[in-house]
C-alpha cells in the first residue's frame, strides 16, 4: 500500500539543485506544492503498484552528453546521462525502499 505519508515525505526531501526532467517541472517546484500533489501520485503511484504498469510519459528520457575529460573533440571523451521526470524516480525511491525493508 503506497501512503500518502511516505509520498509526502519523498516529495519534502527533492534535491531542489537537481535538473528538471523531459517535463519541464523542476524539482523545486514539486516540493514546494507538497501539500497539494502527495494525494495525487500516492494514488497513481498504487495504482501503477496494483497493475505493475508506468504511465508511458514517466518512460521517456532525454539523454545528454556529459563531457568526462581529454579532447572535445572526441566523442569517446563523453558520457551519456538519462535525465527522467521526477515523478518516475520518486516512484523508484519509494520501490527501493520497499524492496530494502523486505530484505
Amino acid at each position: 500500500m503506497v501512503q500518502e505519508e511516505a509520498v509526502n515525505d519523498l516529495l519534502h526531501h527533492l534535491d531542489t539543485h537537481k535538473s528538471m526532467g523531459p517535463d519541464g517541472i523542476h524539482p523545486r517546484v514539486l516540493r514546494e506544492l507538497v501539500e497539494e500533489l502527495a494525494k495525487p501520485l500516492s494514488i497513481i503511484y498504487q495504482q501503477s503498484w496494483l497493475t505493475g504498469e508506468v504511465p508511458d510519459d514517466w518512460r521517456l528520457a532525454s539523454v545528454m552528453p556529459i563531457y568526462k575529460k581529454g579532447q572535445k573533440e572526441d566523442l569517446g571523451n563523453y558520457r551519456p546521462v538519462s535525465l527522467t521526470l521526477v515523478p518516475g524516480k520518486i516512484m523508484e525511491q519509494f520501490i527501493l525502499s520497499v524492496l530494502t525493508r523486505q530484505m
